[in-house]
């Protein structure tokens, strides 16, 4: 049986996480890509189910923490443009998003 979907490298996967906070966390640009979601989908359904991601499963970052990830990471460059502050998810807010 063929799977439609691509499978992620570990190596690609391990680069998309970072540390925030003291946590270690996925971008919401990154999370959706890895579940085969556009970003606007992926923040969608978590607006509609946000009494599944506490603080400590999901945050916002700020203006600053936005410019350090676009600073550090070349992959999310288009983040500077972005008029909104992206969203970052803990391990256990990434398999509640898988749900």
């Amino acid at each position: 049986m063929e799977s439609s979907q691509q499978l992620v490298p570990n190596e690609s996967t391990e680069s998309i996480i970072f540390y925030m906070r003291g946590e270690k966390v996925i971008i919401d640009a990154d999370l959706a890509r890895l579940y085969g979601v556009s970003t606007k989908r992926l923040n969608e359904q978590v607006k509609r189910n946000k009494d599944r991601f506490p603080a400590d499963f999901m945050f916002q970052l700020t203006a600053q923490e936005k410019a350090e990830v676009v600073a550090n990471c070349d992959h999310l460059m288009n983040l500077e443009f972005s008029r909104g502050l992206p969203s970052v998810f803990t391990e256990h807010g990434a398999v509640i998003a898988a749900w």
